[in-house]
């Protein structure tokens, strides 16, 4: 069985793939999974919707794999002018959790006049993610 290819796909650096499986897929309940690999490929983690994907690889198989890229990886914030959009299910939910983890909220849960209740905060690694579900 031939897997088609996504037409588009985001790769991010990651300290830990536990944690930021933890993160997206535990409590924001996105359809993150574990990939399979190839022998001597990276482990990575998944994020697939139709048409794009999101690739979270550990930044240490990162370097290991592209040494020229340390002095960036290391000397620049991760994420910087980049943020995330996922529409989810049960935003409160995920707004209670994320307090509970001490995760950094940017932006708290707010109903928006054009119909979303929304949240921005920062994944574990720094990216910032904007969280948006419809109104009721």
């Amino acid at each position: 069985m031939k897997v088609e290819s996504p037409i588009f796909a985001i790769h991010l650096t990651v300290a830990d793939l536990g944690i930021t499986e933890a993160f997206y897929g535990g409590i924001l309940e996105l359809p993150v999974r574990r990939a399979f690999t190839m022998h001597g490929a990276p482990e990575h983690l998944v994020l697939r919707q139709e048409g794009w994907e999101l690739i979270f690889v550990e930044e240490d198989a990162v370097l290991r794999a592209h040494p020229l890229l340390e002095e960036r990886l290391t000397e620049y914030p991760k994420g910087v002018g980049m943020t995330l959009h996922f529409r989810v299910a049960e935003i409160e939910d995920i707004a209670d959790t994320l307090e509970d983890e001490g995760l950094e909220i940017l932006y708290p849960l707010e109903e928006k006049p054009y119909g979303l209740k929304e949240l921005w905060c920062f994944d574990p690694d720094g990216y910032l993610v904007a969280l948006e579900e419809p109104s009721q």
